[in-house]
């Protein structure tokens, strides 16, 4: 026999939700230290609408792309190493801290570029909810936003996230 939902008790989530949570992740990012390579990058504004550039949504594909496709494999790690703590412990470590790279890559790549379109200080450290917004930015996402844009690199040899963001606006175009 069914018993009607309304008289069913409620289920509560065990996912932690609420203002506790925002709290804690803010505590998390201004805890995040000040990069050794922080970049400010010079104001140089491209002509753009208001839509988003093509570029700037490949970007997140790609790198979301990626991210997500290390977490799967971090969350998959428990199923076949659940015997083995060692080999968990390595391979889970590795992926997550290489889907952490991508999401410092892309949010320093965006911020890099907002600041390129000149958008106010205040303005992109309440975006990135966090004090220090040069803490992202970093050589490697002015690099790759360079290779979005496709600016001419500092460097002779074309460095490695600029030819990768050359692909990414090739692909989008």
């Amino acid at each position: 026999m069914t018993s009607n939902p309304r008289n069913r008790p409620v289920r509560r989530s065990e996912t932690p939700r609420g203002p506790r949570q925002f709290e804690g992740l803010q505590q998390i990012r201004d805890a995040l230290p000040p990069t050794l390579e922080t970049r400010t990058v010079s104001p140089a504004p491209r002509p753009a609408g208001d839509s988003v550039p093509d570029e700037l949504l490949a970007l997140v594909t790609h790198h979301c792309r990626h991210i997500n496709s290390y977490l799967a494999r971090a969350q998959s790690l428990g199923i076949q190493h659940r015997a083995c703590m060692s080999e968990w412990r390595r391979l889970t470590l590795y992926a997550l801290t290489d889907a952490l790279a991508h999401n410092h890559l892309v949010v320093g790549t965006i911020a890099a570029y907002l600041q390129r379109q000149d958008l106010d200080r205040d303005l992109l450290r309440r975006y990135l909810q966090s004090p220090d917004p040069d803490r992202y930015i970093t050589r490697h996402a002015v690099e790759h936003l360079d290779g979005l844009t496709n600016a001419t690199p500092e460097e002779r040899a074309e460095p490695t996230w600029t030819h990768v963001g050359r692909c990414i606006a090739r692909a989008s175009g």
